[in-house]
C-alpha cells in the first residue's frame, strides 16, 4: 500500500450481521406458539449483541444521532 492512502473498512460482516437481526426479527413476529416466540426472541437477542460486538469492532459504537435542532447545528458547524 502506498504512503498516503488508507485503507477502507470492509463492513461486509457488518451488512450480514444487520440482515440476519432483521431477518431473526420477522421470524419473531411471524412466530406462532409462544414456545417459538421464546426461542426466536433468544435467537434477536443473541443477533443483536453480535451486532453490537461488531460495531464496537469497527469503531462505530458511538455514532447514535444526536438530537439537535437545526439552527444549534448551524451554529456548531460555523463555530
Amino acid at each position: 500500500m502506498e504512503a498516503g492512502l488508507t485503507m477502507t473498512q470492509d463492513t461486509s460482516h457488518l451488512v450480514a450481521l444487520q440482515t440476519r437481526l432483521s431477518h431473526e426479527r420477522a421470524r419473531l413476529a411471524s412466530a406462532k406458539t409462544a414456545k417459538e416466540r421464546e426461542l426466536r426472541a433468544v435467537w434477536a437477542a443473541q443477533a443483536e449483541k453480535e451486532l453490537a460486538s461488531e460495531l464496537r469492532f469497527l469503531g462505530m459504537s458511538d455514532t447514535a444521532p444526536v438530537d439537535i435542532d437545526d439552527d444549534d447545528l448551524l451554529a456548531a458547524l460555523l463555530e
